[in-house]
């Protein structure tokens, strides 16, 4: 008697593991490039913190802008408490080593050019890296009338744009006033940084001129109504 083998019914398949939506495959995609934005914008904000190096016109915000400075004297001043101190304003001219040839030259031509120079009430400063007894020594030697500010790690010289890369300080002038405004901000030779300051001082001497004959011109209407 032959026996029919019967064929057993396969099981039903099992349902795979459940794939992941693609959605949730590309918002885990998208962490490191909000991470990387982040970065990015810290990076911005970094930048911007900065101190960019001032232009002519710009109004500098005078409180703790370049640092402290000293005297050849060696006391501790600012440029803030500079301007305070002074009529109209101050000059500073850089230089890159006292009693150096170049150096000694503007020096002297600021010295010999000072009565003028300040005649509008600006006051003038050598400005450099070198130590208060390199300074004193340079001011003594040369009879310089006016002081000369030491910045040994250059703080105020960078904020002004006038150091050398990695080391060093550009030959320069700066002319601020009273209210932190920058009328000049510029590189020179020595007799350069001399008459460009002696611009300054020239249009500010019109200017002066100008709002005194206008004060002036209404008593003198007057005197000639009188008579």
């Amino acid at each position: 008697m032959v026996v029919e083998l019967r064929k057993r019914k396969a099981p039903a398949a099992q349902p795979g593991p459940v794939k992941k939506k693609a959605a949730t495959a590309k918002s885990t995609k998208k962490v490191p490039k909000a991470e990387k934005a982040t970065e990015e914008v810290k990076s911005k904000d970094t930048t911007t913190s900065k101190a960019a190096v001032p232009k002519v016109g710009d109004v500098i915000s005078l409180e703790g802008f370049g640092g402290e400075l000293q005297t050849q004297d060696g006391e501790s001043t600012a440029l803030q408490s500079l301007i305070a101190s002074s009529k109209a304003g101050v000059v500073l001219f850089t230089y890159p080593r006292a009693s150096t040839p170049g150096c000694t030259k503007q020096a002297c031509m600021f010295r010999d050019g000072y009565e003028h120079l300040t005649s509008t009430g600006l006051a003038i400063y050598g400005l450099s890296t070198d130590s208060p007894k390199a300074n004193t020594t340079f001011k003594t030697k040369q009879n310089l009338p006016y002081p000369l500010l030491c910045d040994p790690n250059a703080t105020l010289i960078g904020s002004l744009g006038l150091k050398k890369s990695p080391k060093g300080t550009v030959r320069g002038v700066c002319v601020i006033d009273k209210t932190g405004k920058v009328l000049l901000l510029e590189p020179g030779s020595p007799a350069g940084t001399v008459e460009a300051v002696e611009k300054i001082v020239r249009e500010n001497s019109v200017k002066n001129g100008d709002s005194e004959d206008k004060k002036e011109d209404p008593k003198e209407r007057e005197d000639e109504k009188k008579e």
